[in-house]
């Protein structure tokens, strides 16, 4: 097999062949550690490079990792990418969330330098209350006591507008990281395949970008934030009491070691726990989702007790997680530690003083900066719950954008206007080890009109999903104008082809918003109207009180089928399609408007491809060709009047709507 270097940037743009020898699994490098690409030195330019077949197999279809996107710093194959997206560090969700905070450096080095003078200042305070109890004790005169009274004021009341400034801070820094994260985790969706989306619950996802996302900002303010200052609250005291006298430090050293060890492990038995509550809170909000999309099946079948089991199933679960929880809060054993550290620091203060090593006003200073312990020993059991209901929901959110779709945007592969021929070679498809197509070739040449005749679960539908790369064909090539479409540029490929299926989506916009969907810019009103009148749609849409300003329900359920399936169409024709792909789009419309529906689309459907799913043979005799499939392989292709003679599945399509009909 001839195989080819493409160029997809830089100033060159013609292929070099290198070699005949080169099978499509070796991994070739541009340099030490980058697999899927040429060896710099064998080639004359220093463009990114892409590896294919020569023309008579056009594509390997794995990309790899292309040079391109490592220079742009992406780490997956997306099918959509932003042109300013900050390059997070997504190798582990430690690093993933530092480098989310560091994205504003200013803030938490501002916070953290705050907090150690804020902290620092308070701790002064105990030092001071020292002075004052021996000024008092060696009645000295009353203007020193005043001077000590007013730097404590004054020292207390900068700590409380520093704090203040450290809270706004801290939550901007919150707020913009839940902000960020749910951008990121929203654009990462956007650019996952199909596939991907056929394999997860929505709301599992609903619940990461909502559930999962807030624990973010809860992490961040007041979780780090306040280990931050409880980092701080733990040295400050630790030095002022050195400086008081170095024989007071081996109760709070001691008390110090007791509590880290005991934050490790009470995080050690959290971290498992809070990762599962995460998971099971996105099971519940699947579960819950599926409900209610499902409500009318539900209740069409009378399976409300049985969802009702089921959830509180899901829910139970959640519960004893949450008791879990609490057993391992309920065993914090440095409450315990600090305890102890009062009465032991006591009676250790108390005894140095008894021997007169220290002094009455030193006893009070040292108890008063041993009670500093406090806060972080009690604040502890809430903050490092934060963070690790945090960390797991930055682990859940990361393994959804880490997870690589099988296809990528190719953002430098063919971009220009279809001419519209479409050729399926030899295709095939399947998923996992179940194939939906097999050997599937044909040819639809611009302007053509072919139909696509078969049985329900035939892979018809499957067989359109590859030609906007909605999935990629595991065997053989799909092309359009000769290029195999996974060469193409991914927005200028769709933008050419649209789609319209008997399970039509609306959003929950307005109608004018609605048929504009997908078109290039803003687009003017006489032609979201002309394309309504060319669907047969403008005189239901005029009737409504509001026109084109109605906004209809969630997925359009304010409309009928029909009324769905004329908006779409008429979206069909405002996006202008070079091919254009009807997937029994007809079905749920009467016969006199699907008859003037279809008079304006033969119209302005001229130039245009068009692949036609039907089992109206109205429609099937308007096709240039038609290609009957069966069990996933082309049966037999030809025209109407050679089908009638060669295929008997053909013939028999045709002899049972001609005993379905009424008589006359």
């Amino acid at each position: 097999m001839q195989w080819y270097i493409k160029h997809i940037g830089g100033d060159c743009d013609g292929h070099h062949n290198v070699g005949n020898n080169i099978p499509p699994h070796v991994a070739l490098t541009s340099s030490p550690g980058q697999p899927g690409f040429l060896t710099r030195g064998q080639e004359h330019c220093s463009c990114p490079l892409l590896i294919c077949f020569s023309p008579t197999n056009l594509v390997n279809a794995m990309y790899g990792r292309i040079l391109w996107l490592i220079s742009q710093g992406v780490d997956v194959l997306r099918e959509f990418r932003t042109g300013n997206e900050y390059p997070y560090n997504r190798t582990t969700s430690v690093r993933w969330v530092i480098s989310h905070v560091m994205r504003y450096p200013l803030l938490p080095i501002g916070f953290i330098i705050l907090a150690v003078v804020a902290i620092s200042g308070f701790t002064y305070t105990s030092l001071q209350i020292q002075e004052a109890f021996d000024i008092i004790k060696d009645r000295r005169p009353l203007e020193q006591l005043v001077a000590v009274s007013i730097a404590i004021f004054v020292v207390r009341t900068a700590f409380a507008i520093i704090d203040m400034v450290n809270t706004i801070i801290r939550e901007f820094l919150a707020c913009r990281m839940e902000r960020d994260a749910r951008e990121e985790l929203y654009i990462s969706l956007l650019s996952k395949s199909q596939t991907f989306h056929n394999r997860q619950r929505v709301g599992d996802l609903m619940a990461a970008a909502t559930g999962d996302v807030s624990q973010l900002n809860f992490m961040i303010s007041p979780g780090m934030s306040l280990i931050i200052e409880a980092g701080t609250q733990l040295i400050t005291p630790i030095v002022a009491i050195a400086y008081i006298d170095v024989r007071l430090l081996p109760v709070p050293i001691v008390f110090v070691a007791s509590l880290i060890w005991g934050l490790l492990r009470y995080n050690r038995q959290l971290g498992p726990v809070a990762g599962m509550l995460r998971g099971q809170y996105g099971a519940v909000s699947a579960t819950l989702s599926e409900a209610i999309q499902g409500i009318e099946v539900v209740k069409a079948t009378a399976r409300e007790r049985f969802e009702a089991n089921k959830f509180r199933t899901v829910i139970a679960r959640y519960r004893d997680l949450f008791i879990q929880e609490g057993e391992i809060k309920a065993r914090y054993i440095p409450f315990l530690f600090y305890g102890l550290l009062q009465g032991i620091g006591f009676g250790h203060a108390m005894y140095l003083s008894h021997l007169g090593v220290i002094t009455t006003g030193q006893v009070v200073a040292y108890m008063t900066l041993i009670s500093l312990f406090q806060f972080p020993t009690f604040i502890s059991l809430f903050m490092f719950s934060l963070v690790q209901f945090g960390l797991a929901g930055a682990r859940r959110i990361l393994t959804i954008i880490n997870t690589e779709t099988e296809m990528d945007e190719n953002p430098n592969g063919e971009s220009h206007v279809v001419s519209g021929q479409l050729e399926f070679r030899n295709v095939s498809f399947g998923y996992g080890d179940m194939n939906i197509l097999s050997e599937i070739s044909f040819i639809a040449n611009p302007g053509e009109t072919i139909a696509i005749v078969g049985q329900t679960g035939s892979g018809k539908t499957t067989m359109t999903r590859l030609v906007n790369r909605t999935y990629d064909a595991t065997e053989g090539m799909v092309s359009i104008d000769g290029v195999d479409v996974r060469l193409w540029n991914l927005d200028s490929l769709r933008s050419q082809i649209s789609m319209i299926e008997q399970d039509i989506f609306l959003f929950s916009k307005t109608i004018a918003e609605n048929i504009a969907f997908g078109a290039r810019g803003d687009v003017p009103r006489e032609r979201i109207i002309w394309a309504a009148q060319q669907a047969q749609a403008h005189d239901f849409i005029s009737s409504f009180p509001e026109g084109y300003d109605t906004v209809v329900g969630e997925r359009g359920v304010t409309l009928s089928g029909g009324q769905r399936q004329r908006i779409a169409i008429a979206r069909a024709f405002l996006t202008n399609p070079r091919i254009l792909i009807l997937d029994d789009s007809t079905s749920a419309i009467d016969s006199a408007t699907e008859d003037q529906i279809q008079r304006a689309m033969r119209e302005v459907l001229k130039g245009r491809t068009t692949l036609l799913i039907t089992h109206r043979l109205a429609q099937i005799r308007w096709a240039d060709r038609i290609v009957v499939v069966r069990r996933g392989r082309i049966e037999a292709q030809g025209t109407h009047e050679e089908l009638m003679q060669q295929s008997m599945s053909y013939r028999r399509i045709f002899a049972r709507d001609e005993h379905n009909k009424p008589s006359a």
